[in-house]
């Protein structure tokens, strides 16, 4: 059981920079077992806050990037063919409750309803999961938490959680950092100077009042990482800005046209 569960604990710290009181009431969320729902948009730090938590509280982590491809038999579970007939395999969900890991699926909202529904006997007081075809009910273990992530922003009548999904968990909001924590975070992961990270993120901050007016989404945090990367290895910054922040969130040209001269205004 341990070399199964092994490979999934955060060995070592990941770099996060608190921006609230989000690690307190995670901390006591978990303390009751609570199911958690974090909502924010693309490359805010979800993913990263909860690979700092599992490493805090030493807990595996399993993770599950949804799409809407995903089974329900993807998440619990399958038999399959080997050399001595069928074998059941246990998927991530069964897994991580089984061995009391946190379970962490990333963009709950792109997978299927019918898949999701599996997660609810899992976010009441029951905490079980039924593996129907195996004819198994798996009792969580005491460790055992269900984290979802999800992007308000892409909602939509076609793609959003259930009510009778989302009042199942407690919920934390995450959003870009202010601009001195956001500055910080992008020189402390890259290595490039504040001077550098400012400018970054001071780009980002106008693409991000451009949303709703020509872009679906702002520059994130990610993709000010990635800028900062390549200027770290000799890339001229205009043209790393270009292939990190302008071109992955539009193919506008006008759009284009008007982020390269925020660009220039302060990489000139």
């Amino acid at each position: 059981m341990s070399k199964i569960i092994d490979q999934y604990r955060v060995k070592t710290e990941p770099y996060y920079h608190p921006v609230g009181d989000e690690v307190e009431l995670y901390e006591a969320a978990y303390s009751v077992r609570m199911p958690m729902m974090l909502k924010g948009p693309t490359g805010c730090g979800k993913t990263r806050f909860v690979e700092y938590m599992a490493w805090k509280l030493k807990k595996p982590l399993i993770t599950v990037a949804c799409n809407e491809d995903m089974t329900a038999s993807d998440l619990v579970g399958r038999y399959l063919l080997d050399a001595n007939g069928t074998t059941w395999q246990d998927g991530p969900l069964a897994v991580a409750a089984r061995h009391g890991a946190i379970c962490y699926l990333d963009e709950v909202v792109e997978a299927r309803q019918d898949t999701t529904v599996v997660i609810h006997p899992l976010t009441d007081n029951r905490r079980v999961l039924p593996l129907e075809k195996k004819g198994e009910l798996i009792n969580a273990h005491k460790d055992f938490q269900i984290v979802i992530s999800y992007n308000p922003g892409y909602q939509s009548l076609m793609k959003d959680l259930k009510q009778s999904t989302k009042q199942r968990f407690g919920a934390l909001d995450f959003n870009y950092p202010n601009h001195s924590i956001e500055s910080e975070i992008v020189a402390h992961e890259t290595g490039v100077s504040h001077d550098i990270a400012e400018k970054l993120v001071s780009i980002a901050e106008r693409a991000r009042n451009l949303k709703g007016h020509g872009l679906d989404e702002g520059i994130s945090t990610r993709m000010l990482i990635y800028a900062g990367s390549l200027i770290v290895k000799k890339v001229d910054p205009k043209a790393a800005c270009r292939v990190a922040l302008v071109r992955p969130i539009t193919d506008d040209p006008d759009m284009r046209d008007a982020l390269d001269a925020a660009v220039s205004t302060f990489f000139n």
